[in-house]
């Protein structure tokens, strides 16, 4: 295991990965040697990462690790061999797709930041959270006892949403009033997917109904190529939750074989009507770029006969007692700052071409 230095031939970024799996030959500045992308693509788009995730970087202590980069190399080489059209990604929402740190402190997760307008019930949930959260991040319980704790917290926990009388409009006014915002360049990242026709399946322990309203507080649209794996709330007519759909889905048990959970992120809050799609097209993408933050989200891609993977870790805490674990599991370990912001000192723009596009990297 080492700190990621400046290999030529990849970056740690995300963004810097996917624009290497993307183009087939060397990249050239003749904007006339790729293709057109699309018109929302076409200016400069900004994400902020962490400066040392650059590959320029040496000058600061390392935020991401990869134990094997000949291994990675070697990955990105078929992926991008392969080309687009074989490539899906499949990321994990809370901690991934969104802030783990927001605004000073510990950012609130699709589960957590539901209040169900009923006090006696937000105080137990609470209570249930405090009891199995130490649990679930703890590296000393083995995986098989951590996995019947983590069914047993889900189905407390939904019990209780359900017994309290959550209804659709507690779920409007929790998201607006939520600690939640995703990563900054994740919309960038979601567009350049869509640009591309890549398919993302978003797998959540959370709960589906709740990721749909974040997407459109805040984001403001959807996305077609986007899918949602998740919990999903059934309501009656007055909309109130009466029972959840499926199996329960929670940190430790997120795989592909929880397709028939799938749906697109709606329009309309709890419209499942005529959402789901065949997957067939889906499992013919044989490679696969897994975005997690928990050990057990690699467990996302089981049930895919894939060729390649490629599976970038968040360590968002405990950093030092899980990195071993995180890097022998991971391709790529990104470590979340302990601080709440990055150090000014430790920014660094990054340019990144993703063919005409420029692609200006920050850390947040």
């Amino acid at each position: 295991m080492r700190p990621m230095t400046s290999p030529p031939f990849l970056s740690p970024s995300p963004s810097r990965l996917l624009r290497r799996l993307f183009s087939r030959a060397p990249r050239r500045r003749n904007p006339t040697t790729s293709p057109p992308l699309a018109p929302h693509l076409g200016r400069r788009l900004s994400l902020l990462l962490p400066a040392s995730m650059s590959s320029s970087s040496t000058r600061t202590p390392p935020e991401s690790v990869v134990a094997d980069a000949d291994a990675l190399a070697r990955k990105v080489a078929a992926i991008r061999a392969a080309g687009a059209a074989k490539l899906q990604v499949i990321a994990d929402f809370d901690g991934t797709l969104t802030r783990y740190w927001y605004d000073g402190s510990r950012g609130q997760t699709s589960h957590g930041l539901l209040k169900q307008g009923n006090l006696e019930f937000d105080a137990k949930r609470d209570a249930l959270f405090e009891h199995y959260h130490p649990i679930e991040i703890n590296p000393d319980i083995p995986l098989p006892e951590k996995a019947i704790l983590m069914e047993e917290w889900w189905g407390k926990t939904h019990a209780l949403l359900i017994e309290g009388g959550l209804t659709q409009e507690a779920i409007k006014k929790s998201v607006a009033d939520a600690a939640i915002a995703f990563r900054d360049g994740v919309v960038e990242l979601f567009e350049l997917l869509e640009a591309r026709d890549i398919p993302v399946l978003v797998f959540s322990a959370g709960l589906a109904d709740i990721i749909e309203e974040v997407f459109r507080q805040k984001l403001h649209r959807s996305f077609k190529n986007i899918k949602i794996v998740s919990n999903r709330m059934v309501f009656n007519e007055e909309g109130r939750l009466v029972e959840f759909k499926g199996k329960t889905i929670h940190v430790l048990n997120k795989n592909e074989h929880s397709l028939d959970m799938a749906a697109p992120v709606h329009n309309s809050l709890g419209d499942l009507n005529g959402c789901t799609d065949d997957y067939s097209l889906v499992k013919k993408r044989t490679n696969v770029l897994l975005l997690g933050d928990h050990i057990g989200d690699l467990g996302m891609s089981d049930g895919l006969n894939y060729e390649n993977r490629i599976a970038a870790g968040f360590l968002n805490t405990n950093i030092e007692k899980s990195l071993k674990d995180y890097s022998e599991a991971f391709d790529i370990v990104y470590l979340v700052s302990l601080h709440m912001r990055w150090p000014k000192e430790k920014k660094e723009a990054l340019q990144v071409d993703v063919e005409q596009d420029v692609i200006r990297s920050q850390p947040t």
